[in-house]
């Protein structure tokens, strides 16, 4: 009763935010029964389509629900009687989340309301809840709990920031990570913060990072290849694309990209904002520093011409970047020169790109630190030093070749996290026909 209290009061003083955001940006406007009744049975009925029970899969946003199809895909081979669904929290996550699985698997989550959560458990018959990378709301734990559904967390992430933050509430939150059924951490580090949290050292083991196996092996894809195409990339040019940006780092790029390009008239930019809200607001900055923007969303066709050297390519359209780092030579991974802490740099280094990102990547400390000590990225602290990164891939291209092949090895050599996370889940035997790459 006290969280579902709690739980109110931050919701009534957040009102006016979200009312803005809202009407401003048009977030929130759906699945609101969802999130604050849970499922009705009418829907639930639709999502297990006929089967006895279901698996549930939450992942709160992009990054998560990206990490999800092909463990989807071998869960169902191996519960054929069990309806695999998927819950997220936002409505770039759901909008992805309904691309790979589609809108009979995909549902909103519900927030941690008591009566919330109960329903939604109940409708689903659901007979296991896994977690991607860790969502600790109390009342879906203990309601799970008690209904007797395992709870697992898959590629566990834990923060020292909210490990600190967790155990100074612990006289509530203790019980939650204590009744985790099975917790698979990316490192010892994140496994040693789970069990000062309240986790069991015996449910808690070091599954590697499915970031690692989710990452791209070859650029000779057909999505890569349309989106060269579409772009009008020439064998000549030398891409570099920014992706995942927040505030600011757009129009770093841009300045960098205006005081390069006049020396190096083969480079080409490519743009990614992270939050689709802000997507305007990027194309707006594009065009004052007197560049063309070409917007993926309003330009369907292939270009007839070359991509010119003052135009800048604006993907405002959402789970494409994995694909648009595979037309890019020179990657910058964003959310790393501000306070958001990073995004993930697996996928331009999968491809073979020279990876480059800003000073805070806390978000994802034990992969940049992977890949900076085995010299597949280089970190930047500012501007500057951007700049120099991206003037010696243009003008020394075997290097930048090198630091892309040292971090392809990187990735390879970390693979297998898959394998690991579904043991932890229990599938320990996988029909042959069904082992295929996670490409």
């Amino acid at each position: 009763m006290f969280l579902n209290v709690l739980y109110a009061t931050a919701l009534t003083l957040l009102s006016p935010v979200i009312l803005y955001r809202r009407v401003r940006y048009g977030r929130y406007r759906r699945g609101a029964s969802e999130k604050l009744l849970g499922l009705s049975q009418q829907r639930a009925s639709e999502l297990l389509a006929g089967c006895e029970e279901s698996i549930w899969l939450h992942a709160v946003s992009v990054g998560e629900v990206n990490l999800l199809p092909e463990l989807a895909r071998l869960l169902a081979i191996r519960s054929p009687q069990a309806a695999v669904v998927i819950s997220t929290s936002t409505d770039t996550g759901y909008d992805l989340a309904v691309k790979h699985f589609g809108h009979e698997r995909v549902f909103f989550c519900p927030l941690d309301f008591t009566w919330a959560v109960r329903r939604t458990l109940q409708h689903l018959k659901c007979h296991q809840l896994v977690l991607a990378e860790l969502e600790l709301w109390p009342n879906l734990i203990s309601s799970a709990t008690r209904s007797g559904c395992p709870i697992s967390v898959i590629n566990g992430r834990l923060s020292k920031r909210s490990s600190d933050r967790y155990q100074k509430f612990s006289g509530r939150l203790r019980s939650s990570f204590a009744s985790l059924t099975a917790v698979g951490c990316q490192d010892e580090i994140t496994a040693e913060r789970f069990i000062a949290c309240g986790t069991e050292p015996e449910r808690t083991r070091v599954t590697g990072s499915l970031k690692f196996d989710n990452a791209p092996r070859s650029r000779d894809t057909p999505e890569v290849a349309a989106r060269i195409n579409w772009a009008g990339v020439d064998a000549w040019h030398r891409v570099w694309c920014f992706g995942s940006t927040q505030a600011g780092e757009e129009a770093m790029a841009i300045r960098v990209y205006h005081r390069l390009r006049a020396d190096h008239p083969e480079l080409r930019l490519i743009l990614v904002p992270r939050h689709p809200e802000r997507f305007d607001q990027v194309a707006e900055s594009i065009v004052s520093a007197s560049d063309r923007v070409i917007r993926r969303s309003q330009n369907e066709s292939q270009f007839a011409d070359s991509w010119d050297s003052d135009e800048v390519i604006l993907i405002d359209t959402i789970g494409e970047l994995r694909h648009w780092w595979g037309v890019a030579q020179i990657a910058t991974v964003g959310g790393s020169f501000g306070d958001r802490g990073g995004q993930n740099m697996l996928e331009p280094a999968g491809y073979g790109c020279a990876v480059s990102f800003g000073p805070n990547t806390k978000n994802f400390a034990t992969i940049a630190d992977q890949l900076i000590e085995g010299r597949g990225a280089v970190r930047v602290a500012d501007e500057q030093e951007l700049e120099s990164f991206v003037r010696r891939c243009l003008e020394d291209i075997p290097a930048a070749d090198r630091l892309g092949h040292a971090a392809q090895e990187i990735v390879d050599q970390h693979r297998g996290a898959y394998d690991r996370t579904l043991e932890l889940l229990g599938m320990r035997s996988i029909p042959q026909d069904a082992q295929q790459d996670v490409a």
